[in-house]
């Protein structure tokens, strides 16, 4: 289970994340990674890293809904300790994260981790 510190549960903080963040992704999910930026008065508060999911309906029905919302918190429980103080993170499932075995939604989750991260640090240093 991801404990409550690092549940993000308000509707600003998914819409900032979502609208201002790095997006990565590949064929069963889409993460969009805010990390906190100090040096340029960066509103994103401080405190542990937070994630928050997007299971639409498109996913499947309840059940499948809530299979896919259950694995990835879980995957996102051992992965949080990698995401900075401060990263907000909203990971998306896409329908084809219903048949997914549990592998390969970790395998996506962490690469798309790296990518977004890696599109952040990018982000910064052009500015």
């Amino acid at each position: 289970m991801l404990p409550a510190r690092h549940r993000m549960r308000h509707s600003g903080d998914f819409a900032r994340t979502i609208r201002s963040g790095s997006r990565a992704g590949g064929h069963h999910l889409v993460v969009h990674l805010l990390l906190a930026d100090p040096e340029h008065d960066d509103p994103t508060p401080a405190g542990p890293a937070r994630v928050g999911f997007v299971v639409s309906k498109a996913v499947g029905n309840a059940v499948q809904r809530n299979l896919v919302k259950r694995r990835l918190r879980d995957i996102l429980r051992t992965q949080v300790p990698r995401l900075p103080d401060g990263a907000l993170a909203v990971v998306r499932a896409l329908p084809p994260s219903q048949g997914a075995p549990y592998a390969e939604l970790r395998d996506a989750v962490e690469r798309s981790i790296d990518v977004a991260t890696d599109k952040q640090h990018r982000r910064r240093h052009v500015r």
